[in-house]
C-alpha cells in the first residue's frame, strides 16, 4: 500500500478550491494517508474561525488513526544539515525564510517514515531532494472550474 504525506500546499488548494478535492481523491485511492504536524501547525497559523475547527477535526481524526508524523531530535538535526547544504549551493539568503525550514522538517520526518510527499511546492522540495531521502511527488490540479 502507497504511504502519503500530503504537504501545506496541497491542503490550501483544497481548502480555497473544493472542486480540487477530486484531484485529492483519485491519488489518495488505495493510499494510506498520513499527517505532519508541522503541515498541521501550519494549517493552524492560516486558519480563521470556521476554518480552525476544520483543521481541528482533521487534526483529531489523524490523531485517533495513530497517522500522525511528528518530527523527533534526529529529525530536526538532519533539517539543519539540509538546509546547510541547500545555502551552500543556493545561497543562505534562500534557506533564511521559516517556510523552507518547515518543508525541509516536513521532508526528513516524512522520508524517516518512508512517506512519499505529495505538494504543489515544485521549487522547495525538488531542492530538498538533492540533500534529502524524502521522495516527493508534484501534484497538478491542472486547469479546475471555478466554485
Amino acid at each position: 500500500m502507497r504511504r502519503i504525506l500530503l504537504d501545506t500546499s496541497v491542503y490550501i488548494q483544497v481548502l480555497r478550491r473544493p472542486q480540487s478535492a477530486a484531484v485529492l481523491d483519485k491519488l489518495a485511492t488505495g493510499a494510506a494517508l498520513w499527517l505532519s504536524a508541522v503541515v498541521l501547525a501550519e494549517l493552524y497559523a492560516g486558519a480563521r474561525g470556521y476554518e480552525r475547527r476544520v483543521v481541528g477535526r482533521l487534526g483529531s481524526a489523524f490523531q485517533a488513526a495513530e497517522r500522525m508524523v511528528v518530527p523527533d531530535l534526529e529529525d530536526w538535526l538532519q533539517t539543519g544539515l539540509v538546509l546547510a547544504a541547500l545555502g551552500e549551493r543556493y545561497g543562505y539568503e534562500q534557506i533564511g525564510r521559516g517556510r523552507l525550514t518547515n518543508d525541509a522538517l516536513i521532508a526528513v520526518s516524512a522520508a524517516r517514515h518512508g512517506l512519499t510527499v505529495l505538494t504543489v511546492n515544485r521549487r522547495d522540495f525538488s531542492r530538498l531532494a538533492e540533500f534529502s531521502a524524502v521522495r516527493w511527488e508534484l501534484v497538478d490540479f491542472g486547469e479546475l472550474p471555478h466554485a
